[in-house]
């Protein structure tokens, strides 16, 4: 059981949270109604933003973390298929047998799940977080008490906003919900700070997933380019001290020492 955070330490969290603008906590009151939800979890309020993200005025648990969850829990699964047509698992758990679930591109848009513009951009991640609350709900229900499944996901309108003005009884947290995973946007210029501040080929290749996930256009040129040239740089730089180190001992040779 983690330790409990005094109120005024999580308060100071939550404004820190909602001005780093990483984890769509907007307000004061979402960040501390999350952290509400951890702390009855017995989770360190930080986990309110690694683990939920809010979703229409709701807490909603991401799909890695449910998944995260239920293995934590016992529960296995083993990926069958991963493309951007279907997504298909093997869920299994000792207190609820085993299943297999798989979700195409032809149920989502069947559902009236691709007029959404995200499944368009990432259709694979959408259909995985699918498969991961609908095969988890399935074999061990105990992971998600209290989270609302996809399908009810779409029916649900986003929650009215209460007048400022008009003081409101105090309500009990909402329950969270499945949220879909969609990778993050790139930073491109932060990208290519981060490269031209490299000093290494090695380290270089800690931003190669980054970079592939930039699309075509003129930031993605821009950042080859300054990659490109940052590697010469390296190479150059390493040469430099290649013969640095050869020259003394090309000298004391010349000189009959060696």
């Amino acid at each position: 059981m983690t330790a409990l955070v005094p109120f005024e330490q999580q308060l100071q969290l939550a404004d820190a949270f909602c001005r780093s603008g990483l984890f769509g906590v907007r307000t004061r009151d979402q960040a501390i109604a999350l952290m509400a939800i951890c702390e009855a979890e017995g989770l360190h309020p930080a986990k309110a933003v690694q683990e939920y993200h809010i979703i229409q005025g709701r807490p909603a648990l991401k799909a890695d973390a449910m998944l995260a969850r239920f293995q934590a829990a016992g529960g296995k699964v083993k990926w069958t298929s991963m493309t951007d047509q279907r997504v298909a698992g093997e869920f299994s758990h000792p207190q609820g047998g085993s299943v297999e679930i798989d979700w195409t591109i032809d149920m989502a848009k069947r559902a009236g799940l691709t007029k959404n513009p995200t499944w368009n951009q990432y259709p694979r991640a959408m259909l995985r977080a699918r498969c991961i609350s609908e095969g988890i709900r399935t074999v061990y229900p105990g992971v998600t008490v209290g989270t609302y499944t996809p399908e009810e996901v779409q029916d649900m309108d986003p929650a009215p906003q209460a007048p400022r003005a008009a003081p409101q009884p105090q309500q009990p947290a909402p329950e969270p919900q499945l949220v879909e995973e969609v990778a993050p946007p790139i930073d491109v210029e932060a990208l290519i700070h981060k490269c031209t501040m490299t000093a290494t080929t090695e380290g270089m290749e800690l931003w190669r997933d980054e970079i592939r996930r930039v699309p075509k256009g003129p930031g993605r040129n821009r950042l080859m380019e300054a990659v490109k040239r940052r590697v010469e740089e390296i190479k150059q730089e390493m040469e430099r001290e290649r013969q640095a180190r050869e020259e003394p001992a090309i000298l004391e040779a010349e000189k009959g020492v060696i």
